[in-house]
């Protein structure tokens, strides 16, 4: 007799006896308005970007690829590296003490191993770069040059 009631507790714990199951749509009353939500938080949020573009156009609105953070809302895509971005006005960015050598890709070999004849405009080795980190999660995005233009190459980049 023990065992019977022991199995019959047993069963009534399992998740999957459909009698014991509750729905989270049956808890819900949905009479009362959610205290988190927002129906116009969209719109209210897109007119608070335009503003801060100040009707000025942007190729991406970048974030932190570590934490989404918002880093800027206004920026340029470099035009041979696509991954590439540069910045004037940031958000959530702090600036390193460091100082960070220039990236500079590798010279393009054509087909037979010789460099093309592509002429590439490197910076020149007197350029002061410092290493520019995520303030949130510190994450390396980028440098920020003497001209205090930004250059990142580690974000994520979202359609405008």
């Amino acid at each position: 007799m023990e065992g019977d009631g022991k199995r019959e507790h047993k069963d009534m714990d399992s998740p999957t006896n459909s009698q014991q199951t509750i729905s989270d749509d049956d808890e819900i009353d949905y009479s009362v308005k959610p205290e988190f939500y927002d129906s116009g938080a969209d719109d209210k949020d897109e007119l608070w970007v335009q503003k801060q573009r100040k009707g000025r156009d942007s190729d991406a609105v970048l974030s932190c690829p570590a934490c989404f953070t918002t880093l800027c809302l206004q920026c340029q895509r470099h035009e041979k590296y696509v991954t590439q971005y540069r910045a004037v006005f940031v958000v959530n960015c702090e600036i390193g003490s460091g100082q960070v050598q220039p990236i500079t890709p590798k010279p393009k070999r054509g087909k037979r191993g010789r460099e093309s004849n592509e002429s590439e405009a490197n910076p020149s080795s007197d350029e002061t770069f410092k290493p520019v980190f995520c303030s949130v999660c510190s994450t390396h995005l980028g440098v920020i040059d003497e001209e205090e233009v930004y250059h990142f190459f580690n974000v994520l980049p979202s359609e405008c």
